[in-house]
């Protein structure tokens, strides 16, 4: 097995599409090694349906995700001196985790994932841009973490 953290917080920008399928993913993909979380920088979107859909087809739960941001995050006792790993998956969530962790001896990664929001006309290519989000985050976990543990659900 890679180099496996014991915690992972994934970012983006709303905590709705990227990030809740990377902690949804990184959970079915390796069980309970790890302690997994996602956040936003922002908060103000629900999950995205079209996340949900695309999770749900390689039976990876989503629908019950609720959003949050980093300052939630620390309101709720999660800080993120506590992850030793955060994941980017956005531009602006990369410059806020590397602000909030300035002060803390932790890695932050950045994984340019698209953004599928606004692409594609029909529904079809609206699921084809988020099924390339998620296998792109999923190719990406098998990358740095290696392939997923056998005990994973």
């Amino acid at each position: 097995m890679a180099d496996l953290p014991s915690s992972v917080l994934f970012c983006c920008d709303h905590n709705a599409v990227r990030s809740p399928m990377a902690e949804g993913l990184m959970k079915k993909m390796y069980g309970h090694t790890a302690y997994v979380q996602s956040a936003g920088v922002k908060n103000d979107l629900e999950v995205d349906g079209f996340a949900i859909a695309v999770c749900q087809e390689i039976d990876v739960e989503l629908s019950r995700h609720r959003s949050r941001s980093f300052e939630e995050m620390q309101d709720w006792g999660d800080d993120l001196s506590g992850f030793d790993l955060v994941v980017a998956l956005s531009p602006a969530s990369q410059r806020q985790a590397l602000e909030l962790t300035r002060y803390y001896h932790l890695t932050v990664e950045y994984w340019p994932i698209l953004d599928p929001t606004g692409l594609g006309e029909t529904r079809e290519q609206k699921l084809s841009a988020y099924r390339q989000a998620r296998d792109q985050i999923r190719a990406k976990m098998v990358e740095r973490f290696g392939p997923p543990t056998e005990d994973a659900a």
